[in-house]
């Protein structure tokens, strides 16, 4: 059993990690096709993913996750890669820049979770059928790039939605920014460890069937 759970672990790790690099690594490639040469100053815009690693959201957080899957049985993974430095005074659209940098990220989850999916979707099944390892990373992939695009787009700090939702606010709303900056983080804590976000679940669910097919 622990064998199964640290392959599994891994698995979703590395996959995890990927898709998360890919997520910062789109951010700084809009950034920089928008005038903003920060990302690119700082070594970021590439693929390597020892450039994009966080100590303890890439490394320490997921090993003492590990040790507490094998030991209980269950488990749950989160992991994060370093933001990449933006600089959003240097946009060439000032208006709509901080937005699209945004969506960046999300974006290209979605775009990962629909070219892998389309793979599973057309792809003869019984490639699949005699190669399950294949099917199960697949399916990985899909599920995971979902789930952080979607979770993602909440409109809470430090996530893209945050900046989405302050570049459409307002000014007569600057009240509920400076909140929001002030206290994002402990609300989004908040959900994730007493359930608040149970119906990513669903909705990840639905869009993995509308893009596998599966």
């Amino acid at each position: 059993m622990e064998i199964v759970t640290i392959i599994t672990f891994v698995l979703v790790l590395v996959v995890l990690l990927f898709s998360v690099v890919i997520h910062e690594l789109a951010h700084g490639s809009v950034a920089y096709s928008l005038g903003d040469p920060t990302a690119k100053y700082s070594g970021r815009l590439t693929l390597n993913p020892l450039k994009h690693l966080d100590l303890v959201g890439s490394i320490l957080l997921p090993i003492l996750l590990l040790i507490l899957a094998i030991k209980t049985g269950n488990w749950i993974i989160v992991g994060w890669a370093k933001p990449v430095p933006i600089n959003p005074y240097n946009f060439k659209d000032k208006k709509y820049g901080d937005i699209k940098v945004s969506l960046a990220g999300p974006a290209s989850n979605i775009l990962l979770a629909v070219f892998f999916g389309l793979i599973l979707r057309f792809i003869p099944e019984e490639i699949f059928i005699n190669n399950q390892g294949i099917l199960i990373a697949f399916s990985y992939i899909i599920s995971i790039n979902i789930w952080l695009a979607i979770f993602n787009l909440i409109p809470i700090p430090p996530l893209d939605g945050s900046w989405v939702l302050f570049s459409l606010l307002p000014e007569r709303f600057s009240n509920v920014k400076i909140f929001l900056k002030q206290y994002g983080f402990a609300i989004l804590m908040f959900l994730i460890v007493f359930g608040g976000l149970q119906w990513f679940s669903s909705i990840s669910d639905f869009l993995f069937r509308i893009i596998t097919g599966l």
